[in-house]
């Protein structure tokens, strides 16, 4: 079983914007996969698909980005999971725009979302990809750009970056995170 879940926060308001990846990531996929997710259990909204023999939980947690962890936690306690097979996506200010970067441990950085899914499972010891929002320009407050939605030309870039967020949780999913992290952690794969 994988349990992917897309960081964000819920509300209209926060529909569109940067910090919203994982979200707009988990709903891409309910579309390709013609699933609602909207089921609610632990703390988040959910659909249950079966794909090429594999159970998956697509999630979106409603605890807001700050307390992700909470939700992400009752989801691993509640499907009785690992953590390692949580595969969380997330925004990336360090990262371009239209580039994706897969982990499959590791610091959780600055990122208040990602810090509290480390801080609520106790590990730093499962797969994630990183969806490129960047970058930061030098004179901008950090939380009013995440918060601030795409222009019409970026969500073009976003839209190819999500397709290769797939593609990668496609070959993660198939046990083969070293191959997702060789074909898509190099420079200049945007």
């Amino acid at each position: 079983m994988w349990i992917v879940v897309g960081l964000g926060n819920p509300g209209r308001e926060y529909a569109g914007t940067r910090h919203n990846a994982g979200f707009l990531f988990i709903r891409r996929l309910a579309r390709r996969w013609d699933v609602e997710v909207k089921k609610k259990k632990y703390s988040a909204r959910v659909a249950e698909v079966k794909r090429g023999g594999e159970q998956l939980v697509l999630a979106l947690p409603q605890t807001y980005m700050n307390l992700s962890g909470l939700a992400v936690r009752e989801l691993l306690a509640g499907y009785q999971a690992p953590p390692e097979s949580a595969v969380v996506v997330y925004d990336d200010l360090d990262i371009a725009l239209g580039q994706i970067r897969v982990r499959k441990d590791g610091s959780p950085g600055s990122h208040k979302g990602l810090c509290s899914v480390v801080a609520e499972i106790g590990t730093t010891a499962f797969p994630r990809i990183r969806v490129g929002v960047g970058p930061l320009t030098e004179r901008s407050d950090a939380v009013r750009f995440v918060l601030s939605p795409f222009g019409r030309d970026e969500r073009a870039v976003l839209d190819d970056a999500l397709a290769r967020a797939e593609e990668a949780l496609e070959i993660i999913v198939d046990g083969r995170i070293d191959k997702a992290m060789n074909a898509f952690n190099r420079k200049g794969t945007a």
